[in-house]
């Protein structure tokens, strides 16, 4: 059994034993604990979830968007990725443009009302055909404010500057690895109350550098252990092995602190089915040798290799 998917578990097992009821903002309810630290040594293997199948696809492809800087969930959607989908198609249903039949807390009433979901679903098909075909229509709805690319990439100073902090971060590391300072942060205190879809859940990213490997720790306020976190962790894990291949470092360890630390009411069935599960060994990341920077990136420069997993399950996403 892999010890990085079983940090996962463990955390799971705790929150469903040790959790605090609480609201939250989407009405829906979450079992939370507060505080709590899982490792995963990448050179065990790649952090992808066995126990039930995550999409690597999805992943790397948001991840790529992150890196380039963009907001926008166009190129998400042309990727066939609909991670964030939900926030903007709020975005847009709650406009003046909007004409169409009442869909509000549409997250929770697809789930309880099969009529309802039907209906949901056809207005989100021809959103996301919008999206794609028309560019005006994209930045007008697609677009979710300053949300990690942008904060990762161009963070707007006081000045009106903007500083690419993942490119400084990367030269520090191949200049000073020993610093301190290796640190990335999407947490805009300016931006949080009116320029982001949803603030940033992982808030701030820090790198270590001995014996030749490199490491990551990320700082994340606030986690869907369910749905989010075995992204987040595949994610941040896929950051690193890409910052390393950049610095020319092999890969250390991948270091995952939460805050507020969850699982949603409406999730709890579909926990248990994950926890009677036995994990598969680890898969392994394979990176194009020939790539020559990160920021250019492409879906096929990463291969997962060896991948076995039980199938996904299925679960409402709180919006």
């Amino acid at each position: 059994m892999s010890h990085n998917e079983q940090a996962y578990l463990d955390l799971c097992q705790t929150i469903l034993q040790k959790g605090n009821e609480k609201s939250d903002r989407t009405n829906t309810g979450t079992l939370s604990v507060f505080g709590h630290q899982m490792r995963f040594s990448l050179q065990e293997g790649f952090p992808l979830l066995t126990t039930k199948r995550v999409p690597f696809r999805l992943i790397a492809s948001e991840l790529i968007w992150f890196l380039r800087g963009d907001t926008n969930i166009q190129y998400l959607l042309k990727n066939n990725n609909n991670i964030w989908n939900e926030w903007a198609f709020k975005k847009w249903i709650e406009s003046d443009s909007y004409k169409g039949p009442d869909m509000h807390d549409f997250g929770n009433r697809s789930q309880q009302d099969p009529e309802f979901k039907a209906l949901y679903e056809k207005e989100m098909d021809n959103f996301k055909a919008k999206i794609i075909e028309d560019d005006q229509f994209a930045k007008m709805f697609g677009d979710l404010g300053s949300v990690y690319g942008q904060q990762w990439r161009a963070w707007k100073t006081s000045q009106g500057d903007t500083i690419d902090q993942l490119t400084q971060v990367i030269e520090a590391i191949k200049t000073n690895p020993d610093s301190r300072r290796h640190i990335v942060t999407a947490w805009n205190p300016e931006d949080v109350p009116s320029n982001m879809a949803l603030p940033p859940c992982h808030t701030m990213f820090q790198f270590y550098v001995a014996d030749g490997k490199l490491s990551c720790q990320l700082y994340q306020r606030s986690g869907d252990v369910f749905l989010g976190v075995p992204f987040n962790i595949a994610s941040y894990a896929l950051l690193t092995h890409l910052i390393a291949f950049e610095c020319n470092l092999e890969v250390g360890e991948f270091i995952h602190t939460l805050g507020d630390t969850h699982i949603y009411t409406n999730h709890l069935q579909q926990v248990n089915t994950q926890l009677d599960r036995t994990p598969y060994s680890l898969p392994k990341l394979k990176i194009n040798p020939e790539l020559t920077s990160i920021f250019d990136v492409e879906m096929e420069d990463l291969e997962i290799i060896d991948y076995k997993s039980h199938p996904a399950i299925k679960a409402p996403v709180a919006v």
